[in-house]
C-alpha cells in the first residue's frame, strides 16, 4: 500500500497529474498549494499528504517558481488528521500499514539533504524556497505541525493554534518536540504541548510563533505582498543557501557553521546573482536575479 502511494505522488509530480484534495497555481514567481476540504477544516488524509508532497516538490524543480505559499481553502488552516483515520485505529488496533505510515522515508532527493529532513513531515526544510505559512484559521495537530515546518508563519487575526495530542492520549507527534522548543523556546513549547490549550494570534505573535498577524480581511493581500517582496527583490539562490544554513545549523557548532559560511560566501562572490545584486543597487534599478 504504502509502495502505492509513493508511486502515486510521483506520478502527480511526473505527469501533472490532477490533484483531489488540493489547489496547486501558479503566479508572479509564487506557488500557492491549498489544502482543499473546507467543509471538513481542511483536515488531513493521506491522500491529502501524497499530494501536498507531490505539489511541493513540483514547486521546487519549476524554475518559474521562486516562492512557495501554503494555505488552507475557506475558514481553517488544518483541523488535524480526519477523525475517520483515528476512528479505524481505536476500532481496528494499530495495523502494520499504520506503522509503515508513521516510519514513512523517502529516498534522498539530493545528497545534501540531511536523513533528519527525509522523513514524514520533516522534509519542508529541504525545500530549496522558501514555505509560508499562510494560516488562515485553525492550525491543530497535524495542521499544527505543518505550520511549525514553514520556514515562514504568517497568520490572520482568526486563527489559532493547537498540538491537541495530550488530549488525545497521544505524544508529541513528527519531531514537533525538537522543532518547537527552537521557535518559542522550551518553556512556551512545555506549556503548548503539555496543556493542548489553543493559542490565539495575538499570543502566537508575541511568543515567536508567528513572525506577523493581519486583519482576516486584509490577510490574503498582505501575504500575497511579502511573498512577491522574496519572488522579485531577493535572491533565489541567497535564499536557498540561506534556508540551508539555518536548518544546519541547528547540528553545527559555532565553528562548523562560521566555516560553511566561508566557503558558502566564496561561492556567492562568483556568482552571477552577486553581480546583479551589486548592479541593481549601483544603478538604482529593479533587480533581475536569476538564482545562478
Amino acid at each position: 500500500m504504502r509502495s502505492e502511494r509513493r508511486e502515486r505522488a510521483c506520478d502527480i509530480l511526473r505527469h501533472g497529474m490532477s490533484y483531489q484534495e488540493i489547489l496547486y497555481s501558479v503566479d508572479d514567481r509564487v506557488a500557492t498549494i491549498t489544502l482543499n476540504r473546507p467543509d471538513k477544516l481542511n483536515a488531513w488524509t493521506m491522500t491529502m499528504s501524497e499530494e501536498v508532497r507531490a505539489a511541493m516538490f513540483e514547486a521546487e524543480a519549476d524554475d518559474e517558481v521562486r516562492v512557495i505559499v501554503f494555505t488552507g481553502a475557506g475558514r481553517g488552516f488544518c483541523a488535524g488528521a480526519d477523525m475517520s483515520m483515528l476512528g479505524g485505529i481505536v476500532e481496528k488496533g494499530v495495523s502494520q500499514q499504520t506503522q509503515d505510515e508513521l516510519h514513512s522515508t523517502e529516498e534522498p532527493r539530493r545528497d545534501d539533504i540531511r536523513p533528519d529532513f527525509n522523513r514524514k513531515y520533516t522534509y519542508f526544510p529541504s525545500i530549496r524556497k522558501p514555505i509560508i505559512g499562510a494560516i488562515n484559521g485553525p492550525a491543530a495537530g497535524l495542521g499544527f505541525i505543518l505550520a511549525l515546518y514553514c520556514d515562514v508563519r504568517l497568520a490572520s487575526d482568526t486563527a489559532k493554534f493547537n498540538s491537541a495530542f495530550a488530549r488525545r492520549g497521544l505524544i508529541a507527534e513528527y519531531g514537533v518536540a525538537w522543532l518547537l522548543p527552537k521557535i518559542v523556546g522550551a518553556g512556551h513549547a512545555l506549556d503548548i504541548l503539555l496543556s493542548a490549550r489553543s493559542v490565539e494570534a495575538s499570543e502566537a505573535l508575541r511568543i515567536g510563533l508567528v513572525s506577523r498577524v493581519y486583519g482576516s480581511i486584509a490577510f490574503p493581500g498582505e501575504v500575497k505582498t511579502y511573498a512577491r517582496e522574496l519572488a522579485h527583490n531577493v535572491s533565489p539562490r541567497s535564499m536557498a543557501v540561506i534556508k540551508q544554513q539555518l536548518y544546519d545549523g541547528h547540528f553545527q557548532t559555532l565553528l562548523e557553521a562560521t566555516a560553511h559560511a566561508e566557503k558558502e560566501m566564496i561561492q556567492s562572490l562568483q556568482s552571477e546573482d552577486f553581480k546583479e545584486g551589486v548592479a541593481h543597487f549601483v544603478e538604482k534599478r529593479p533587480a533581475q536575479f536569476k538564482g545562478q
